[in-house]
């Protein structure tokens, strides 16, 4: 499928929507000089006319401009600033379904005090071959036709492992310092090409030649946290500006001369394709920063303090109506998608009763999906976007735009899930989304890890603790693709939502190596889709705080990078390696692919908190069983050959086949299955063999 406006957009200079059209908008475009500095040269300027019958809607064609053949261009739509604040200058704004923008070139702003600096708008670029208009990178570099997967060899929804990375990145300098820059996506390619060398962090032993880090460690699926551009250079780019276009930055390592994030997003896109992962973007739709709609239509596509319009429909966020319930856009613009208003349809072509921000947000889409064959959406504050009927129907286009893509293959390997952390399963009930974030897993592990025998707040004891936390659907979920589970996502400010290492720290707890690993037991065997944020797997720790050592807004929460230079420390190697064998159980076994779930032992004497669940259907040949210590007991002489810890209930073992443990990597003598000596905050994971 296809969005009306990118098929416009392939032979002539097309504008949505501007409010201000006493002076009629024009196009400013000319070509690149790359000099020291860049300069904007054989400046050009066409006025745009209005579709016949789309008032809303201005063009000029591509064959009109003067448009030299295989060239490529960069260009500004000029409006008359409509913002209610401005005095209404005429002002340069980037084209705001650019494929491609280049902040090293920016607009000059106008020379009024109402205009700062965040003002000066970047140029798109495009190139003009054979009278059509193409998508392509500053230095002209061509989109290729994807090659389509075959997604018979990238993993189903029931065996994904999510590794979600983050665009900020760190090392250790040769004196010691932490270096901070951005994980560009030549890097993340890097991870998971064994013939590709990173950019910014090509010295990272992860990122050498001859290695594939993510296949080491088992993963099946990326989520990229948002790759489309930012105005900010990159921290964690949750402050989307051009939502039809890859970051700027991402695609502009140290080693180039110009940004490439269309081809090198690409690139990365294949990489994971061809070593079987699966790849998910991090749509951020609640808010923008320096979105060319706030001078554009700023009316049309904004509300701008909704604090002070509590009667607006878009006002507040999905959680009610309360003055503790207005929309947060941390900063930035929030969007409205409940005011809708008669307006051309940019997906359909079609005139018609709508709201534009929600058209603009689904023709984006189309093009992620048809230029970057992406296999998956993670949906950013769901309760910020503030409209379940849009959700539904971003959801229902991505999954239409994939059906057509991958016309012949099942359904269970395209998802969209949403981050809503009060996790309202009414989302799922209503076919709003296929699955959401289980942020309660996250609670109670890091209740559990702590040893509080209470349990999680509001849980009658501590075994409930566990079972809700290994079983998602006692919360009331019904399948494990419904449920992401974590033990830390990117949300690491506030009180208990640190990386689990410096939470266990401040916790007072000194046997982190253990209690990581025993996490990663229970992530890994739970019923959820298993999510790591980049460096969990290796127990990375926050590198920026706030004052009081804490991570917050301010000091930490979206800047945090993630620091593949630990991996050098012999322990936190040995939880990687732990991590990899559990991933590896978790992506082969059948067991840990469906929901089947039973606690067949629970010992809370002595001191004990020893539970054991069992995956898999009893009798079968696919049989998970978890032994879990949460408390300091241990079998007394554990290395006699003749001390045991007996687990009852320990399901027969069919002819032919013994058990396997994988934390350790061994085979269980004959008759100890289920009669090992346990250890203080350990897990053992038996599998049949």
């Amino acid at each position: 499928m296809d969005a009306d406006i990118l098929i416009r957009k392939r032979n002539a200079f097309v504008l949505w929507r501007a409010a201000n059209t006493f002076h009629p908008p024009s196009l400013i475009i000319g070509t690149l000089w790359p000099g020291t500095p860049i300069s904007f040269i054989d400046e050009r300027h066409f006025d745009l006319v209005q579709d016949i019958n789309h008032p809303d809607l201005w063009f000029i064609n591509a064959d009109q401009c003067q448009l030299n053949e295989g060239w490529t261009y960069h260009y500004w739509f000029e409006v008359s600033d409509a913002a209610a604040d401005r005095p209404g200058f005429r002002i340069r704004i980037t084209d705001p379904t650019a494929w491609s923008v280049n902040w090293q070139l920016l607009a000059p702003k106008p020379n009024h005090p109402a205009y700062t600096n965040a003002d000066a708008y970047p140029a798109a670029v495009i190139k003009y071959r054979q009278g059509q208009l193409f998508p392509c990178d500053t230095g002209g570099e061509d989109l290729f036709i994807p090659m389509d997967a075959d997604l018979g060899q990238l993993s189903p929804n029931s065996q994904l492992v999510i590794y979600e990375l983050p665009t900020a990145w760190t090392r250790m300098g040769t004196a010691g310092e932490r270096e901070i820059g951005t994980g560009s996506f030549i890097d993340a390619t890097a991870l998971i090409d064994p013939n590709a060398s990173g950019g910014n962090f090509a010295d990272l032993a992860v990122l050498q030649p001859g290695r594939s880090y993510l296949s080491e460690l088992g993963v099946t699926a990326l989520e990229l946290l948002p790759p489309a551009d930012s105005y900010y250079q990159r921290d964690w780019g949750y402050d989307t500006t051009n939502f039809f276009a890859p970051d700027f930055d991402l695609g502009n390592p140290a080693t180039y001369s110009w940004s490439a994030p269309n081809r090198d997003l690409q690139n990365l896109t294949a990489a994971c394709h061809s070593n079987g992962m699966r790849v998910f973007i991090d749509s951020v739709m609640a808010f923008s920063k320096q979105n060319p709609y706030l001078a554009a239509a700023p009316g049309d596509f904004f509300i701008m303090n909704p604090a002070s319009t509590p009667a607006d429909p878009d006002a507040h966020n999905s959680r009610g109506t309360g003055p503790e319930n207005i929309r947060d856009g941390f900063g930035s613009t929030l969007f409205r998608y409940a005011s809708p208003m008669d307006s051309y349809d940019p997906v359909s072509g079609s005139r018609d009763h709508l709201y534009p921000a929600r058209q603009l947000m689904k023709a984006a889409l189309i093009r992620w999906m048809n230029d970057f064959r992406i296999d998956g959406i993670r949906m950013d504050s769901v309760e910020n976007v503030a409209n379940w009927d849009f959700v539904g129907e971003y959801k229902d286009l991505a999954w239409q735009a994939w059906r057509d893509l991958h016309p012949h293959n099942g359904d269970n390997h395209f998802l969209v899930v949403g981050e809503e952390l009060s996790e309202p399963l009414a989302l799922l009930t209503q076919g709003r989304l296929n699955g959401i974030w289980h942020e309660n897993f996250k609670k109670y592990i890091r209740y559990a890890l702590t040893g509080q025998s209470a349990g999680a707040e509001g849980e009658p004891s501590f075994e409930w603790t566990i079972r809700k936390a290994i079983d998602c659907r006692i919360f009331g979920f019904t399948s494990l693709s419904q449920a992401v589970i974590y033990l830390t996502s990117h949300d690491v400010g506030g009180y208990r939502n640190e990386r689990l290492f410096n939470f266990l720290v401040k916790q007072g707890v000194n046997d982190t190596e253990k209690r990581i690993k025993l996490a990663f037991a229970c992530l890994l065997t739970a019923v959820g889709i298993p999510m790591i944020l980049a460096g969990e797997e290796f127990a990375d720790q926050h590198d920026l705080f706030d004052q009081d050592g804490n991570v917050d807004q301010q000091g930490g929460k979206q800047v945090d990078p993630v620091n593949f230079s630990r991996l050098s420390d012999d322990w936190r190697s040995r939880i990687k390696e732990y991590v990899a064998r559990l991933v590896t159980c978790r992506t082969k076994n059948a067991a840990l692919s469906v929901e089947d779930t039973e606690f067949i032992h629970v010992d809370f004497g002595e001191g004990k908190r020893v539970l054991a669940w069992q995956r898999g259907l009893p009798g079968s040949s696919s049989m998970v069983v978890v032994v879990a210590n949460f408390s300091d007991y241990g079998t007394p002489d554990p290395a006699n050959p003749s001390s045991q810890y007996i687990v009852n209930n320990w399901p027969p073992t069919p002819p032919g086949m013994g058990w396997h443990e994988v934390t350790q990597d061994y085979i269980v003598g004959p008759g100890w299955a289920g009669r090992e000596p346990i250890y203080p905050w350990e897990a053992k994971v038996y599998e049949l063999q």
